[in-house]
């Protein structure tokens, strides 16, 4: 049986293409799984401000909402 030769550099370079490639293949995929990531970050931060400030009613901040405040 013939053994083969590994050339590790040119694996490496290989996996960069195929992982670019596939990156701009897929470029909706990525873009939203990336906004996706960034929406619940900037929710987890705004959950935490909210928590340490003062709560209002309901009707309150529908009226912010509507322009009506």
């Amino acid at each position: 049986m013939q053994s083969l030769k590994i050339d590790e550099g040119k694996i490496k370079q290989l996996m960069k293409e195929a992982v670019i490639e596939s990156l701009q293949e897929q470029k909706s995929i990525f873009h939203d799984l990336i906004v996706e990531a960034i929406e619940d970050i900037a929710l987890t931060n705004a959950i935490r401000q909210g928590a340490d400030t003062e709560s209002v009613s309901r009707k309150e901040v529908f009226d912010i909402l509507e322009g009506q405040a």
